[in-house]
């Protein structure tokens, strides 16, 4: 699976495919799923098409409200340094990040309300916006537990990536998991209108932030690419003026 957002007309194209895709497509059903591929590798469709599909792209944009998103956040909100995760659940970088990194950042930054620590999705695939869903689906309460999961199993729930089918199995299985009930969870994947407003807000994230790459940190507004917590750290302390 791709980890970047290809810059130009491609990256266009790629997001104006995702958008058609969602548009004409409902989200993972128990017994049907989408199998239309979301990827760089098929965003070089006919000319002619990927137009079409540009275009509706930015009139889905133009009409969908993603003030409904929750922010996903933890520490503290008056903190004087805000920190932006973006990340994809199907980024192994991002993994990586979460199982290392991240649990020493909570422990010394965000556990001590020295930071307010913002954590948002980036969807490179379906399957990365369904994992998104689940998560999303326990609310604010479990979100992060959930994300934890999905994270520490990653290579588990993706497997070869080509089966759809059992991916959103594997999925609705982490949720269940996590203590979500089934309907909750079938809701939850089904809800078109939702992943739409999602994936519009992707949209308009990454483009305010230049987002490129995953994971990608913004703290106090400045971009910053994946580093080592030594790194992350002294980048911190600096913005506290420790």
């Amino acid at each position: 699976m791709n980890r970047m957002i290809i810059p130009g007309a491609v990256a266009l194209a790629l997001v104006a495919g995702l958008a058609w895709w969602l548009n004409s497509t409902p989200t993972p059903a128990q017994s049907e799923l989408p199998f239309a591929a979301v990827n760089a590798q098929e965003s070089d469709a006919g000319a002619e098409e990927g137009a079409e599909a540009e275009e509706g792209a930015e009139a889905a944009e133009e009409e969908i409200d993603t003030s409904s998103v929750v922010e996903m956040s933890l520490g503290n909100p008056d903190a004087d340094v805000t920190m932006i995760e973006y990340a994809s659940f199907t980024c192994p970088h991002c993994a990586s990040f979460h199982q290392n990194q991240f649990k020493k950042l909570k422990t010394d930054y965000i556990d001590t309300d020295k930071i307010h620590f913002i954590y948002r999705d980036v969807y490179f695939d379906r399957f990365g916006l369904w994992a998104g869903m689940v998560a999303r689906c326990g609310g604010e309460e479990r979100f992060f537990g959930i994300a934890e999961m999905l994270y520490e199993q990653q290579r588990d729930w993706i497997g070869n990536g080509q089966d759809p089918v059992a991916i959103a199995d594997r999925l609705r299985k982490i949720g269940k998991i996590a203590g979500l009930e089934d309907e909750q969870l079938e809701a939850c994947l089904t809800d078109n209108q939702k992943a739409k407003t999602l994936v519009a807000w992707y949209q308009e994230n990454a483009e305010e932030d230049d987002v490129t790459s995953t994971p990608t940190l913004v703290i106090n507004g400045e971009k910053h690419s994946n580093m080592s917590y030594d790194e992350l750290k002294e980048v911190l302390d600096e913005a506290l003026g420790e």
